[in-house]
């Protein structure tokens, strides 16, 4: 027999030799391949949302699933049981361990003025989550639904709400007189409904109760936001008009403004390279995702007519105010669509600010607002907000105005010359 002191040597010498082996038995397994599902717990619930992760290369790949949408992860790595997804066009990222069967971690959510927020993450291999039973819907709540959102502060702000209804599967969106919500999907339980999503941007989670053809719930976004929100049944609801809501004050007969570019050279709209030229200006950011679906749009068509006289600015209103850091994330949003139109550093994002830098109009109500201003260099719209491809329809409508009027405007004759006094 051993003595101690020998024994426990023994065991020291055996560990070595294991640690020098290809392969300790002890190492985590790497997570499986496939569909997973996976959710973020908010203060309200489970926000639920499909990923998948599959090989590419000598590398990974991530996709986010929500309803008919597809996102793919710019940023993935797997490595010793430990994922790391990350989204540099919104500077967020998640990071979870494999373990017992299922990936555990958080989301870490960059805000306004570089504040994070931290959810917890997890999720499990396969296309449904554990302990959320299917109970049998005893509502469809397919179809249009006029809608009111309560902020905290007690302001309301109208939407409309559409939805599509597969059993207790439910898939929409949420229309607003600034934008959209995007694709969501979830669940009828009962008279229970539930939406959520994550794209990589935000966290959203809708839930309502159906009494008597009207819906009664709350909405988070991320960890900090909480709305209360009604909607009744309403095929012709409908929202105000998005070209009419900003606009030049009295007084102002043009827009102008100067900011620098992400390398800092300050680029003015009174420059020569925009004289005579139909120009789209955008106010933007690159935490937005509406922000994102208007950039996917604008950036091909650019590139598809400027040579007939189009040009795009984009002023973009960050949620870091230093401008390196600002200058970066900018960056990262070019890179992911492609961009080239002079993106400029404007200002941070919050509407109020953002209307100061631009004393020219009324207000600053969504990112985006889209400025058309003819060759004369006279504002001829502006549109707030983006309807982005999870409103369907009504993305294929905008898309189309959009181009016929930046088209109509290409049309017409470029203004002479003025004579140098």
């Amino acid at each position: 027999m051993l003595s101690s002191g020998k024994a426990l040597l023994a065991a020291l010498a055996l560990g070595l030799v294991a640690g020098c082996g290809e392969q300790r038995t002890d190492a985590p397994s790497e997570p499986p391949l496939g569909a997973w599902s996976a959710w973020l717990e908010l203060p309200g619930g489970r926000a639920s949302f499909g990923l998948e992760l599959g090989r590419e290369g000598d590398g990974y790949r991530a996709t986010l699933i929500n309803g008919q949408e597809r996102v793919r992860v710019p940023g993935v790595t797997v490595a010793e049981g430990r994922v790391s997804l990350t989204f540099p066009a919104y500077n967020n990222r998640i990071e979870a361990q494999w373990a017992e069967g299922r990936l555990n971690g958080t989301l870490t959510l960059v805000k306004r003025y570089g504040k994070e927020q931290r959810i917890p993450f997890a999720a499990v291999p396969g296309s449904a989550a554990p302990s959320q039973p299917q109970a049998t819907a005893q509502v469809d709540v397919s179809g249009r639904w006029e809608v009111s959102f309560t902020e905290p502060d007690g302001n309301r702000h109208p939407a409309v709400g559409e939805f599509a209804q597969r059993g207790n599967r439910l898939f929409g969106t949420f229309l607003t007189e600034t934008g959209d919500y995007r694709y969501l999907e979830g669940t009828v339980r009962g008279r229970e409904v539930t939406l959520s999503k994550f794209d990589g941007a935000h966290a959203f989670l809708f839930k309502a109760r159906e009494e008597d053809g009207r819906l009664t719930g709350r909405f988070w976004s991320g960890t900090e936001w909480l709305e209360t929100w009604t909607a009744v049944r309403n095929p012709r609801a409908s929202l105000a008009d998005a070209r009419r809501l900003t606009y030049l004050k009295p007084g102002y007969e043009r827009f102008t403004f100067a900011f620098p570019d992400t390398a800092g050279e300050t680029v003015s709209l009174d420059d020569e390279r925009f004289r005579g030229k139909v120009v789209v200006v955008t106010l933007a950011g690159s935490w937005c995702p509406n922000c994102h679906d208007e950039a996917a749009f604008m950036a091909p068509l650019y590139k598809r007519l400027r040579d007939q006289g189009l040009e795009v600015i984009a002023l973009m209103y960050e949620h870091l105010e230093d401008f390196d850091g600002a200058a970066a994330q900018v960056e990262k949003f070019r890179e992911k669509f492609g961009i080239e139109y002079p993106t400029l550093i404007a200002g941070v994002s919050d509407k109020a600010e953002a209307a100061k830098t631009l004393p020219s109009l009324n207000h600053v109500l969504a990112f985006p607002t889209t400025i058309f201003i003819g060759r004369e260099g006279r504002v001829r719209q502006i549109h707030t907000g983006f309807q982005g491809p999870g409103t369907g329809e009504h993305y294929e409508e905008l898309t189309r105005e959009m181009t016929a009027l930046i088209e109509d405007l290409l049309a017409e004759p470029v203004p002479a010359a003025k004579d140098p006094a």
